[in-house]
This record gives structure tokens, sequence and C-alpha cells, in this order.
């Protein structure tokens, strides 16, 4: 056979592990060739693409990023999108395509299988941890490591000047990064977008702290979190998927905070810094595990599938169903992060 395989959406960790793992894995076991698509679902609208062989992914697995690059491009967006990604397919002799995303990605893929016949299987990539039908994505993880360093940090100046310090983290409609990285990280209180934030209960336990003697809060929060009278940041983008760009409740909270509590507070927003770098252990196997077993469900023809991680096992799911509704943050996590609040 002849495979292509494309990235989108947000870079993260873990995508070059599975271009590597698909590549060995094809052109090993199957004697099939794989080819790279640049830049996402635009890659394969403008046919921009590259071999790749055993060499030219050769010792990908520590590598963060992703050597094919990626973008927010939606297909149906574009003029006649859906037909030349088609017409791409045939012209350079492909029997299917590995779709390496999250939502976005695989919901482009869905549609493009439901609707228009294309041969897809899907590996879910978000360090949102966002996705349906998957215990967990690749990225993730080193995502919340990042956070956790990034608080270890925060604490100690936090600590020396006696400062209230707001760590605004990605997240946006599932609070994963921010609970799991706030639990690790030991912050004493946590803002996710599944449940509003209510000043008075922040401001309550901060001073709470400051009358047991703790002259510092670590405060954590997503980027998607709202405040619950529903207010929203001002002038704010979409992308190509009707998203809005988000940033900016961390200085916003900020400000409340110290206004509330008289509080000196200050604002770390990490950015795409918990994108960058090099994958954790577990993400490197989990993506390679993903990759191996979507290249083993294209040659099985099993097409319309994502692989996905349930338990300790990989298991082929349909798209459809992680792309249904979001995955968002178990509320019972959250629950017993907030026996630490205050």
């Amino acid at each position: 056979m002849r495979l292509g395989i494309l990235t989108g959406g947000g870079d993260c960790p873990g995508l070059n592990a599975v271009i590597r793992a698909v590549v060995r894995q094809s052109v090993k076991n199957y004697k099939s060739e794989v080819i790279g698509f640049f830049e996402g679902w635009k890659g394969i609208v403008e046919n921009m693409y590259m071999p790749l062989t055993l060499s030219t992914t050769s010792g990908l697995i520590r590598k963060g990023g992703t050597i094919l690059r990626t973008s927010r491009t939606n297909p149906f967006k574009l003029a006649n999108g859906p037909s030349v990604i088609l017409k791409n397919m045939a012209s350079n002799n492909l029997d299917a395509l590995i779709a390496i995303g999250g939502e976005d990605t695989c919901g482009v893929a869905y549609k493009m299988f439901s609707e228009h016949g294309l041969n897809v299987v899907c590996v879910p990539k978000t360090i949102d941890n966002d996705l349906n039908a998957t215990d967990f994505t690749f990225g993730f993880d080193t995502a919340v490591n990042i956070v956790c360093e990034a608080l270890d940090r925060l604490h100690t100046t936090a600590e020396s000047h006696n400062r209230v310090l707001v760590c605004e983290v990605m997240g946006r409609h599932a609070g994963w990064i921010a609970c799991y990285g706030g639990i690790a990280g030991g912050a004493d209180f946590i803002l996710v977008p599944e449940k509003p934030i209510c000043v008075n209960e922040i401001v309550t336990a901060i001073k709470t702290r400051h009358s047991r003697g703790k002259d510092f809060s670590i405060v954590v929060v997503a980027e998607g979190a709202k405040f619950d009278n529903n207010e929203i940041l001002k002038d704010q983008e979409l992308d190509s998927f009707g998203h809005v760009k988000l940033g900016g409740i961390g200085d916003q909270l900020a400000k409340i905070i110290e206004k509330e509590t008289g509080y000196e507070t200050r604002t770390t927003v990490l950015g795409h810094l918990q994108r960058g770098g090099s994958p954790t252990a577990f993400d490197r196997v989990l993506a390679t595990r993903f990759g191996v077993m979507a290249c083993d469900l294209v040659h099985k023809q099993e097409f319309g599938k994502m692989v996905a991680l349930s338990g300790n096992e990989i298991k082929a799911v349909p798209i459809k169903d992680a792309v249904d509704s979001l995955r968002t943050l178990d509320m019972k996590l959250y629950d017993m992060a907030g026996i630490f609040f205050g």
C-alpha cells in the first residue's frame, strides 16, 4: 500500500513519535510506502508533501513538535476543499490517509470519511485531553509535567515575596491540564472551564490561608475558564473552526484578587511552553503504540476508525464516537482537588 499522513491543529510532544512508528511498521512489516503532507489539511489541499523513510524518521521519538509542521486549516471552508483532497489522494496513488490531531482534525477526517468516502484512520492528539473515546491523548502527560515544574518554581518566588501568583494554563473547554497540573504542583486554588469562577470563593480561600500564617498563594486557571456572571474578554478573534483565540483570563483574575484581598498579585501565562520540548516517556510510548495500531488498521482496511487507549489496551473506535462531544473534566477529580483549596 501507499499511505499519506498529516499532523493538524496545535503541535505537541509525541507527534514525531507517531510518524516514526507509522513509517517503521509500514516499511518493515507491510512493505508499504509513506508520504507526509505538510501543515495539516492545508498540505493535502495544496499537495505539499515529502517521502517518509526509515532514514528520514530515525531518532524522532525524542523530538518535540512535528517534522511535517501543522496548521489549523479547515478544508470545508476552502473552495472545493474536499474534492481537491480526493483528487490529490488519487494523483499521489494513495490508498489511505492517517490523520493525527484533536477534535477539529478528527472532525474533518470524519466528514471526509462519511460524506466523501475517504479512506482515513485517526490518531488522537491534544494536550487538552478532551477527545472522547480514549482515556488519554498523547501530549497531555508532557503538558502536565511542564505545568507541575512551573508551579514548583513559582512556589519559591511566591513564598519569598509574600505574593499571590496566578498561573494561566491551556484548556479551552476542559480543565484536565489545570486540574492534573494543579494537584501535582500543589496549587492552592484551581479554576476550570467546567465550573464558573466565583470570586468570593477564591478570596475566602486566600484569606483563610493568610489567617493560618501562609503569606502566599498559587492559583491555577485554565484559559477557557469564565466568571459566574458570564463576563468574557472583549475583541477576541476566531480561528477557521470558529473557536475564540483565548488568553487574558489570568491577568483579569489577578487584578480582581489584588483588589479584593489587598495582597500583591502577579500573573504567569505558560502559553506555548506547554506544547514545547521533548515528550515524556509516557507520551513517547503511547504515541508509538498509537502509530503502530493506526498502521495496522489501515492495512486491515478498517477505515473511519480512531486508535484509543482503554485502560492499558490500544483499541479501535469509530471516529464519530470521538468527535460527537468533548470529554470534559471528571468533576470527582476536581472535588478531590478542592480538599486542598485554601
